[in-house]
């Protein structure tokens, strides 16, 4: 219970919504839930991920055609800025408010034209806050790729953020 925000939000990132996203977690809840026995140890959160992860690959699989891109739910963005948001709208102008929502739209598309990889890897690390070792045992690569993976899509973030402007 303590992870299913995380959950969610992951899968909002791989199908594209919530509606299907909710769909997910609660079949890899159950899936979870099947298997707690089998549970080795280790980081809870990351071994929830991992299972929600491959329900939502599962679940495309089954429900979508190769032709459609998961562009993710830029709805967890929104809910990581609305601090800092709120600060702006504290002590700034009318316009200043209407500089940082253009900020947020712009980090939204920006993350979403990511290729899946790198998309997928910074959702775990940035906004989920997983560990490099947790994401590599999760994607089954080695952390060096998950290194990889992270910098070239911040790269892309930043290129495709500084060109927008």
């Amino acid at each position: 219970m303590p992870h299913l925000a995380d959950a969610l939000s992951l899968a909002r990132w791989l199908t594209g919504n919530a509606t299907d996203a909710e769909d997910v977690v609660q079949d890899a809840c159950i899936k979870a839930h099947a298997s707690i026995a089998s549970y080795a140890g280790g980081n809870a959160r990351a071994w929830l991920l991992t299972i929600v992860r491959n329900s939502c690959y599962t679940w495309l699989a089954r429900n979508r055609p190769r032709s459609i891109v998961s562009v993710g739910d830029l709805g967890d963005l929104a809910e990581m800025s609305a601090a800092h948001a709120a600060d702006v709208l504290e002590r700034g102008s009318p316009e200043a408010s209407l500089i940082a929502k253009a900020d947020l739209a712009a980090l939204e598309a920006a993350i979403a034209a990511l290729p899946q990889p790198f998309r997928e890897t910074l959702v775990l690390r940035d906004i989920n806050g997983l560990a490099y070792r947790d994401i590599a045992a999760m994607l089954g690569v080695p952390i060096g790729t998950v290194m990889s993976r992270l910098a070239r899509a911040r790269g892309l973030l930043i290129f495709d953020l500084g060109r927008a402007q």
